[in-house]
């Protein structure tokens, strides 16, 4: 069986004022461009408070993929659950539900930075809490029933496309994430090869009599950039992966695994690390086709502010000289 292929989608760029607009426009045009070559799945995410364009809307940014795409299925992973009003989202997702005929996927993920929920005044010793009333919510709300939200009585619609609801994950990767998800009969999506924690959600799913799933990330997950002058397009294009890898490296607490997670310090330490790889069309589909081919190929040409040139001409590679060659 060929991998899934991703498209990730983050419009990071140390200096969104520059080149937002022209960024924006070709991540539609490289996912209607991946759609109809055939890539899996295109994936964005949530964050704030960044500084550098880190998708801060994902929803927006969602509807108008879904809107530019025909066949490939839309991940938020992670959307930030507890950050949004639980019923302007069952609204919201409801709606992407109906206009992608049911290809968006959420993963609801608490994050990991306080200074986002200080931003939008939500409690972050108090996450939890928020994270069950908005699944909680979500899932009532989506049976398309009045129902009793905060003490009165509310009804949302429209109903989505999907039946019982659209498709929704539970993202993290503690034990609590794993309680959650089971308790709720909802899928698991570890933030790493976290095979311990996929144990421990099956348990709980058959203590709680529920049934569940778990999409877990490869054991050696990496972000693939193509060229055919690797060596050239990390001496040029290098300190764009660095810039990425610190940043999200710099986030993230002690302790807390993340299947994309670097500890470089330089590019030279990144490129041995392979997190990032840079790869010729060649390297790639031996890496997609050897004995420890991951379960995924995911792609990211805009990674760290990379010119808009520089991305279209990896996923150029990848769509004309290694997709062709998966099956």
């Amino acid at each position: 069986m060929p991998p899934v292929t991703v498209l990730r989608l983050n419009l990071v760029d140390p200096d969104p004022a520059d080149s937002g607009a022209a960024r924006y426009r070709a991540a539609l045009e490289m996912a209607a461009h991946a759609d109809a070559r055939g890539v899996t799945t295109v994936q964005t995410e949530e964050h704030h408070t960044t500084g550098d364009g880190w998708m801060p809307a994902p929803l927006v940014f969602a509807g108008a993929l879904l809107g530019a795409t025909r066949r490939i299925a839309v991940t938020l992973s992670a959307l930030l659950t507890p950050l949004h009003d639980p019923l302007r989202l069952a609204e919201d997702l409801a709606v992407l539900d109906l206009l992608g005929g049911g290809r968006l996927i959420t993963v609801a993920g608490l994050g990991y930075r306080p200074q986002e929920y200080a931003a939008f005044d939500k409690d972050w010793a108090g996450r939890g809490a928020l994270q069950d009333e908005v699944l909680e919510t979500l899932l009532t709300a989506w049976r398309g029933e009045p129902f009793r939200y905060r003490g009165r009585t509310v009804h949302v619609t429209p109903r989505p496309y999907t039946r019982p609801h659209p498709p929704l994950l539970v993202g993290g990767g503690s034990r609590a994430a794993a309680r959650r998800a089971a308790r709720l009969g909802l899928p698991l999506f570890p933030s790493a090869h976290l095979p311990e924690l996929v144990a421990y959600y099956h348990e709980r799913c058959a203590a709680y009599g529920t049934e569940g799933w778990v999409q877990q990330p490869d054991a050696h997950t990496c972000l693939l950039h193509l060229s055919e002058d690797p060596d050239r397009a990390w001496e040029r294009y290098g300190p764009h992966l660095l810039y990425e890898a610190r940043t999200y490296a710099s986030w993230q607490p002690a302790g807390l695994r993340s299947a994309v997670r670097s500890a470089a310090r330089d590019v030279a330490e990144l490129r041995a690390e392979g997190v990032y790889r840079i790869v010729t069309p060649q390297e790639c589909l031996r890496l997609a086709q050897g004995p420890d081919a991951p379960g995924s190929l995911i792609l990211h040409p805009l990674c760290g502010g990379m010119p808009v040139d520089e991305g279209w001409r990896s996923l150029h590679l990848f769509t004309d000289e290694v997709l062709p060659r998966l099956e």
